[in-house]
């Protein structure tokens, strides 16, 4: 099939590798114009940009599709279909309309469940046990449109949005493969996605790394799994308010036995390379032991490493960071 091929990041560009060796023809690749990077501001080109031009494919960077001058130049194309992955860009209907067979979007949940910009982390924050990749056929709405191909993967209880992100990306390449080979033969299905179960995964913003140490155990440690890479879960020692330490891994703790009338986020227990800290509701005291820790400035390090570099005591107490320092 002749494709017009849109995304920015690795998700997308491992998509548009798969795409090109089973032999598609990409005609055109569009991808977010070049941006600072986040250390030393340089000017840094997308990860699809990068692997197009390699290729020797042609590269667009349109700041806006609501352009109708960018129209006429998708026009001109005369695209099969339009493949969107994590492009970054809203699509208007006057761009869906435009490829012979419409528009195809990888979205890396079980749609209707993480509508949205941070599929991912939402479904690793709020437990679920399972996600995949949806393919959608793109309407206006907000990842609205009818699935056309469903693939279903676990989420592991220790899983977290790294490599959650690595293997959706290459289950999205697989599926979007199968999803075009069963368009061409028209056995592609298409289902219009059900009003029960809509739920929205809002984009991952600082604040969302901040512990709230009054939650059970078991929504903390998902919370930190969520997050890594980004933005990290972020806590402060109240006896070094100026020190945010990372919190990069943890589990859910019996030792809140221990110490039940504990103020939340309280170190209860510090000895042979564990932490271990007061959580839970007023009514349900629980615990969750620190594993992966990291001081500004330094490299995330297991527990038992960071200790001695770093001195935990037992009855130290951490708290939310300041608006801005996490």
């Amino acid at each position: 099939m002749r494709l017009v091929f849109a995304g920015t990041p690795v998700f997308a560009e491992r998509a548009l590798d798969a795409l090109h060796r089973v032999g598609h023809d990409i005609a055109l690749v569009l991808t977010r114009p070049d941006k600072p990077a986040q250390r030393g501001q340089k000017i840094v080109a997308s990860p699809v940009k990068l692997w197009a031009l390699a290729q020797g494919i042609e590269v667009w960077q349109p700041p806006t599709l609501r352009d109708p001058n960018t129209w006429d130049r998708l026009r001109e194309v005369r695209a099969d279909v339009m493949v969107v992955a994590a492009y970054g860009l809203i699509l208007p209907q006057s761009v869906l309309d435009i490829p012979r067979l419409g528009c195809l979007n990888i979205h890396a949940s079980l749609l209707p469940r993480w509508r949205g910009a941070a599929p991912i982390q939402r479904a690793i924050q709020f437990g679920d046990s399972e996600t995949g990749i949806t393919i959608m056929q793109m309407e206006a709405g907000l990842d609205t449109g009818p699935i056309r191909r469903v693939d279903r993967l676990p989420i592991a209880p220790d899983e977290n949005a790294a490599s959650l992100h690595d293997r959706l990306a290459e289950l999205g390449a697989e599926s979007i493969v199968k999803a075009l080979a069963q368009l061409a033969q028209g056995s592609l299905p298409s289902e219009p996605q059900p009003e029960l179960g809509v739920t929205y995964a809002a984009k991952i913003v600082k604040a969302d790394g901040v512990i709230d140490w009054t939650q059970p155990a078991r929504v903390i440690v998902d919370q930190i799994r969520a997050f890594d890479p980004a933005p990290g879960c972020a806590a402060v020692l109240e006896r070094a308010p100026d020190t945010v330490l990372k919190v990069w891994k943890a589990q859910a703790s019996s030792l809140a036995s221990h110490a039940p009338e504990a103020v939340r986020g309280t170190v209860i227990a510090v000895g042979d390379g564990r932490v271990t800290v007061c959580c839970g509701p007023a009514d349900a005291a629980e615990a969750v032991e620190l594993l992966e820790l990291q001081r500004p400035g330094a490299r995330r390090l297991p527990t038992r490493d960071f200790l001695s570099g770093f001195a935990l005591h037992e009855g130290d107490r951490f708290s939310a960071p300041t608006a801005g320092s996490a």
